[in-house]
C-alpha cells in the first residue's frame, strides 16, 4: 500500500523541516508519497522548501486561502490508496500512522480518526482544560448528536481515509472548516469512524497556533448546514 501524506504549510519555518525528518523516521511498511503545499508562506518556508522540491511533491500557492484548499490542492495529487493529513507543526506525532494504517487494513476501514482524547495521557496534559480543548470537546458532542456518529475527537489532524473516498465527497472547504466538511459528508454516507489513541503535544497563539473562535463557528455552521442540505 502506499500512503500519500499531504501537509498544508502556512509560515512553519521552525518546524517543516524537522516535521519532514520525522515522518521519514517513521517505518510503516508502506510506501510514503509526501505531498506538501504551501499556502503563501511569507516566513521564509518557501525558501527552505525550494531547495527540496525534487525529494517530494511540493506544490506553492501564490495566495493564502487556507488549510482546505491546500489540502483540496493537495488530494488532487494523491495516487496513493490511503491518504491521511500532517499538519506542519509538531502537535502530533507520525509514529502514529503506524497504528491508524493497521487499522485500516485490518479492518478494511474507509476511515480512521487519531483521537487525542483516548490517550492515556491526554487529561494529564496541560491542553486538557484549555479553550480549544472545551471547544474540540463541544464540536465532538454536536457532531455526535447530528450525525449519531459516536466519536471522541472530530476536529483531530489526523485523518486517514480510503484515497477513492475522499476523492469522491465533492470538499468545498478553503480554512479549517475541512474537519466538519469531510466527516458530516461520510457520516451522512453511513461510513463508519473508527478512532486509535494517538499522542499530542500541544501549543499556544504565542508559539504559532493558527485556529481561532471564528473557526470555532465556521465549523459549527458547517456541521449545522450538511445535516440538513440535500
Amino acid at each position: 500500500m502506499r500512503l500519500s501524506i499531504v501537509i498544508p504549510v502556512f509560515n512553519e519555518k521552525n518546524t517543516i523541516l524537522e516535521i519532514l525528518k520525522r515522518i521519514e523516521a517513521v517505518d510503516l511498511g508502506a510506501e510514503k508519497e509526501i505531498i506538501i503545499v504551501d499556502d503563501c508562506s511569507t516566513d521564509g518556508t518557501r525558501e527552505l522548501l525550494k531547495p527540496i522540491k525534487g525529494k517530494y511533491k511540493i506544490f506553492f500557492h501564490e495566495k493564502n486561502y487556507g488549510k482546505g484548499r491546500a489540502l483540496r490542492t493537495g488530494l488532487i495529487e494523491a495516487t496513493g490508496e490511503a491518504i491521511v493529513v500532517q499538519d506542519a507543526d509538531l502537535e502530533y506525532d507520525p509514529a502514529d500512522f503506524a497504528l491508524m494504517l493497521k487499522i485500516m487494513r485490518e479492518q478494511n476501514a474507509l476511515a480512521v480518526y487519531g483521537s487525542r482524547r483516548l490517550h492515556h495521557n491526554y487529561f494529564e496534559g496541560r491542553y486538557s482544560g484549555h479553550i480549544f480543548a472545551l471547544g474540540g470537546i463541544f464540536l465532538t458532542w454536536l457532531t455526535n448528536l447530528l450525525y449519531k456518529t459516536g466519536i471522541t475527537d472530530e476536529p483531530t489532524c489526523y485523518k486517514m481515509f480510503k484515497t477513492g473516498l475522499l476523492k469522491s465527497l465533492d470538499l468545498k472547504c478553503e480554512r479549517f472548516e475541512f474537519c466538519p466538511e469531510v466527516t458530516a459528508k461520510i457520516a451522512k454516507r453511513g461510513i463508519k469512524i473508527i478512532e486509535v489513541p494517538i499522542n499530542y503535544y500541544p501549543r499556544h497563539k504565542r508559539e504559532g497556533k493558527k485556529i481561532n473562535w471564528q473557526d470555532a463557528v465556521e465549523a459549527v455552521w458547517t456541521l449545522l448546514k450538511y445535516r440538513f442540505k440535500k
